[in-house]
């Protein structure tokens, strides 16, 4: 583990890496490549899509290997990185697949709802090889939380993001 920012500073860059490698990626892209997870299927009990359209292959892709790619860059190992980048997209589609049965559309915010998935199930995978205790789990997704919420609006002032949150 990499001295100069500590183990909390490594593990919030993971997990911002993670939930904003999908949104970089998106905006050089665009639609390329943007193929949506749930192939456009509706649940049959809600008639809604699964997931929605902002839920892409390339993004998952992007988010596990870019969180592998930023681990190492911070002197962690590989597979914590890739640990992280999957876990976090699982609560992302945890998130999505949530927000659509609320009928809430891709991209609006719910608040706790749009973070705490994505930040607290990686911390938890990734909790016995870091040796991270709840208290500092609780802390991490609290300032997640506040540093997405910045890093949002900032990434919709740079016209990067399509709405602020």
């Amino acid at each position: 583990m990499s001295e100069g920012l500590g183990l909390y500073g490594q593990l919030l860059l993971l997990l911002l890496v993670a939930n904003g490698a999908p949104v970089i990626l998106q905006w050089v892209m665009k639609e390329q490549g943007g193929w949506p997870v749930d192939g456009g299927r509706v649940m049959p009990l809600d008639g809604r899509r699964w997931l929605g359209r902002s839920i892409t292959w390339r993004g998952l892709a992007s988010a596990v290997l870019a969180t592998g790619v930023a681990a190492v860059s911070l002197n962690l190992p590989f597979a914590i990185g890739l640990e992280a980048g999957a876990w976090a997209m699982a609560g992302d589609l945890l998130s999505s697949f949530i927000k659509r049965r609320l009928n809430l559309a891709p991209g609006d915010m719910a608040l706790g709802l749009d973070q705490i998935p994505e930040s607290l199930l990686p911390l938890l995978a990734i909790a016995g090889e870091t040796r991270l205790e709840v208290k500092a789990i609780a802390s991490l997704v609290l300032v997640f939380i506040v540093l997405e919420l910045l890093l949002s609006r900032l990434l919709y002032a740079l016209e990067i993001r399509e709405r602020p949150y």
